[in-house]
């Protein structure tokens, strides 16, 4: 019994130091196309340990956290790889003016306002819808996630009407989005108008930064 609670306690402490290094972007390295594949795996099993010593029970503490670390890590492989490669096709498929963010569990593909957009308008250009359908061709690609369409201003003028603005260019975004086969039910738009920058609004350079539609890409679970 004592035996079985050390090595449940050791598991616990290795799936803790696991999931404190993969959080350290010098563990694996931002650079690596495959390191959610890895983290993935990581994770997973260090979850997977911890659920099964509490499923199992009493002395089969130690087999069910082996059991759980096996099938959390296999579980963790398929999540990461399936990300890492969605990833890949989408860098691929659109432009150098769209940035994306692979956190570990989503998708954050962002496009500056300024180039999908008239000062003032929510109408999108024309001639700048092709990488909001290559993202859509990417959606169809993965079917199995939803996706969150975010409007963000600066805070010029009256934040009622930044509100309203950035919601009507989310779901301008989301309109080509599901023109482009994408099914309503995965597309969710959302105005946040100047509530959440992410640089200066004291600056033009900030506040350009801060006018941005930001595609947030959720796996299933």
């Amino acid at each position: 019994m004592k035996r079985a609670n050390k090595i449940v306690l050791a598991l616990a402490a290795g799936s803790l130091l696991t999931t404190t290094a993969c959080t350290d972007p010098g563990y694996i390295g931002a650079d690596d196309p495959d390191r959610n594949t890895k983290q993935g795996a990581l994770l997973g099993a260090g979850v997977g340990a911890a659920i099964g010593a509490i499923t199992a029970g009493g002395n089969n503490r130690a087999k069910g956290a082996m059991t759980g670390a096996v099938m959390g890590a296999a579980a963790g492989v398929i999540g990461g790889s399936i990300l890492d490669r969605q990833e890949r096709d989408l860098r691929n498929a659109v432009g150098n003016d769209v940035a994306i963010n692979n956190t570990g569990d989503r998708l954050i593909v962002t496009l500056p306002q300024d180039i999908l957009f008239a000062t003032d308008s929510a109408t999108l250009r024309p001639d700048l819808v092709r990488d909001l359908r290559a993202v859509a061709g990417n959606l169809n690609a993965y079917p199995n996630s939803t996706v969150q369409v975010l409007g963000h201003t600066d805070n010029v003028g009256d934040a009622g009407y930044n509100q309203d603005l950035s919601y009507r260019r989310a779901d301008a975004v989301s309109q080509v989005l599901m023109s482009e086969g994408v099914a309503p039910g995965r597309v969710q738009s959302i105005g946040r108008g100047e509530d959440q920058p992410i640089a200066s609004n004291l600056t033009p350079e900030g506040r350009q930064q801060n006018r941005r539609v930001e595609i947030v890409i959720l796996p299933s679970a």
